[in-house]
């Protein structure tokens, strides 16, 4: 019986002796090689599972530089020893070296176990883009991410690792934001073909009922449209001229239109004709919040005061995204400051500001009411001055929240600051003080403090 062992142990040992010839085809290996390398293994691989990396390194190091395709078990704890001096070395040049050493590893590991069903080439790739980023800092070359995390997608199409689809979109970002007008174009093109990649891998999670799949590649997709809707690339018109045509071709693809009504949203395009034209649709077949939302504005823009609630108000019922909520009771304000409904305007504003505590435009909204409230005291032209006061703190209190209407913000205290009483005017009244607080009253209800123009 012992005998059958040894002979079973000693075909083996030649076979991977044989493999090992065949990859290098450096140097005829023997079995007593073979048989080395798998006594080092049994040494470093108990001490790189306990973090002891100092005694794993030696016997890693040898096997490794004598036959790289001996074990994925090289790979699988070298980078955890490698990763070990780099975080303990600290001279710069012998640090770099030893990142290059490091995406090394993971190179030959595509080389010699990249098909393991374990770990496939895509997640290795993906693993390398992680560990490079995160040990360059702001060294990184993001060029290199674009093109290894492009060449899995290249090779696996929609069956690629999300994790790696994500970091091509995040390596694409960074190339258009160190370089807007030459990567503007190809950032736009990389985020539809990835919107397409992940919408795939959705559908195949459905068919195969597989929950948490879909809600990955949900989750991924969620966020590259949250990544696009800031990058500054995502303008009404490009995504006019990308939607549009195909608007009328899906009139019926719900999943399509829906999509399209969520992408829209996110980056403000609620005034498009894309947008306009699929909330009809979408709106004839399953009412959304994005639908309702879109034909809200369509009856704005015709001066439809009372369809214009309406939609906006059912899209505020059917919505479950607080920013998206703050913007419709933003607009459902804004109607009524149009109609000088102020004390409406302010409450719907304040909804608004519950929604999402940093809308700056709802802010700015409050202060342009409190600005056309003319002569809040009618029997005290001082008084009502300091009207203006509370409306250049709502100014201030929006430029402060949201920088996207910093400069309207600052155009508007500079105006109303112009109104405040002088301090004449505070010296001779005898229920204010400068510096001091003042409660202003009724539907305003605002404490602030007395100032004056300067």
């Amino acid at each position: 019986m012992k005998s059958k062992f040894f002979l079973l142990m000693t075909s083996a040992l030649i076979a991977i002796a044989m493999n090992a010839q065949n990859d290098t085809g450096t140097k005829t290996w023997t079995s007593a090689d073979t048989l080395r390398w798998q006594t080092n293994q049994n040494i470093f691989a108990p001490y790189a599972s306990a973090n002891n990396f100092q005694e794993a390194y030696p016997t890693w190091k040898e096997t490794y530089d004598d036959c790289p395709s001996f074990h994925v078990n090289l790979y699988i704890h070298g980078v955890k020893i490698i990763n070990w001096q780099i975080s303990n070395e600290t001279d710069q040049a012998k640090r770099d070296a030893l990142i290059e050493d490091l995406m090394t590893l993971y190179d030959n590991r595509i080389k010699y176990f990249g098909n393991l069903p374990s770990r496939r080439k895509d997640r290795i790739i993906y693993d390398k883009a992680q560990d490079y980023n995160q040990l360059k800092g702001e060294k990184t070359d993001y060029a290199l991410i674009y093109k290894w995390t492009g060449e899995a997608i290249e090779d696996f199409g929609d069956k690629t690792y999300q994790g790696a689809i994500s970091l091509y979109m995040f390596s694409s970002l960074k190339l258009m934001q160190n370089d807007m007008e030459q990567y503007k174009a190809q950032y736009v093109a990389d985020f539809l073909k990835c919107s397409e990649l992940f919408n795939a891998q959705i559908e195949t999670a459905k068919a195969a009922n597989n929950t948490a799949d879909e809600e990955s590649a949900t989750s991924y997709k969620t966020e590259i449209e949250k990544m696009f809707a800031s990058s500054g690339a995502a303008d009404c018109d490009i995504l006019q001229s990308i939607y549009g045509a195909k608007i009328e071709e899906n009139k019926d693809n719900m999943d399509f239109l829906k999509e399209t009504l969520i992408l829209l949203q996110r980056v403000n395009c609620t005034e498009s004709d894309a947008f306009l034209a699929a909330s009809e649709y979408v709106h004839i077949i399953a009412p959304t919040a994005a639908s309702a939302q879109g034909l809200g504005n369509k009856a704005y823009r015709e001066k439809d005061n009372d369809a214009a609630e309406r939609y906006y108000t059912q899209a505020i019922e059917l919505s479950e995204e607080p920013e998206v909520k703050a913007a419709l009771y933003y607009a459902l304000a804004t109607i009524a400051f149009n109609q000088n409904s102020m004390v409406k305007a302010k409450q719907l504003s304040l909804k608004s500001i519950g929604e999402n505590a940093n809308y700056g435009k709802a802010f700015i909204l409050i202060g342009r009411c409190y600005a056309d409230a003319k002569n809040f005291y009618p029997d005290d032209p001082v008084l009502s001055q300091l009207v203006y006061v509370a409306a250049v703190d709502k100014f201030e209190r929006a430029r402060q929240v949201d920088p996207s209407v910093a400069d309207e913000a600052r155009k508007l205290i500079s105006t109303y600051s112009q109104y405040f009483p002088s301090s004449g005017d505070v010296f001779m009244h005898p229920s204010i003080k400068e510096g001091e607080n003042y409660t202003i009253g009724g539907w305003i209800g605002e404490t602030i403090k007395v100032r004056v123009t300067k």
